[in-house]
């Protein structure tokens, strides 16, 4: 009861103070709910566009697409190919690829961050610049793990694939998120169309997922069709005779 009591005489206090602060300082609370309406008047205003800023914003497009959009997922494509490849002189070529692939892609994040920072407003109050600064930092994380792999046979090698695997999908797909984010965005700022642009990421993207989900089953297909191919000429080697056919009818002669 008494702990109750205190319960009740504790809510009156609790809301006797706040609005002692709300009278005392008024201008607290429609500070914070002027600095939000400023931010949300400031994002829903339509983007100025002058020539420069428009190649600007192309090239920070064309960078970031060609980078976390294409070339790193073409990676990936690559070094799971080289699982199923038998010649050593191929699996080198195809891990050279790779790696050239990453690098290229790595640097073309890079110069598309720079060309952000130095051109554009970064306060990170959207999604697309929260997301792009995390992007940034798992890319060069990324090739840092890359290259302190372990050799193979030891038991640090399992860890450091599994976690350089999942950091690379971690990559692409937040990219590629980050790249549609970033199309949507421009539309709406600029008031020009992006479906083409979107249609033809979609397109590439869904070319990417297909040969990534076909690449573990080829394999196996081809096997099943080298089994069938077996199969086929085990029945017609049991339905064909062992010698050749008589064709003319023998007539026996009854006495």
């Amino acid at each position: 009861m008494l702990l109750l009591g205190k319960g009740r005489l504790l809510l009156p206090v609790l809301s006797g103070c706040v609005l002692t602060l709300l009278l005392v300082n008024p201008a607290l609370g429609a500070s914070d709910t002027l600095e939000d309406l400023n931010l949300s008047y400031k994002a829903a205003q339509p983007l100025e566009l002058t020539p420069k800023l428009s190649l600007q914003l192309k090239l920070h497009a064309f960078l970031l697409w060609s980078s976390v959009g294409f070339l790193m997922p073409l990676g990936v494509l690559l070094i799971r190919v080289s699982s199923n490849v038998s010649s050593a002189k191929a699996v080198r070529a195809l891990f050279y690829c790779h790696v050239a692939s990453q690098i290229a892609g790595v640097a073309l994040a890079t110069a598309g961050a720079v060309l952000s920072v130095k051109n554009f407003e970064n306060a990170f109050d959207n999604t697309h610049q929260r997301i792009g600064l995390a992007l940034y930092g798992l890319i060069w994380l990324q090739p840092v793990i890359g290259f302190i792999r372990p050799d193979r046979g030891v038991k640090a090698r399992s860890v450091w694939y599994l976690a350089h695997w999942l950091l690379g999908m971690v990559v692409c797909v937040l990219g590629v998120a980050n790249v549609y984010i970033g199309l949507h965005t421009y539309g709406e700022r600029t008031g020009r169309s992006v479906g083409l642009w979107t249609a033809l990421l979609t397109a590439e993207v869904s070319a990417v997922a297909l040969v990534y989900l076909l690449q573990d089953r080829w394999n196996h297909v081809v096997r099943l069709r080298q089994e069938e191919t077996a199969a086929v000429g085990d029945g017609r080697s049991e339905t064909e005779p062992a010698y050749p056919a008589n064709d003319h009818k023998e007539v026996a002669v009854m006495p």
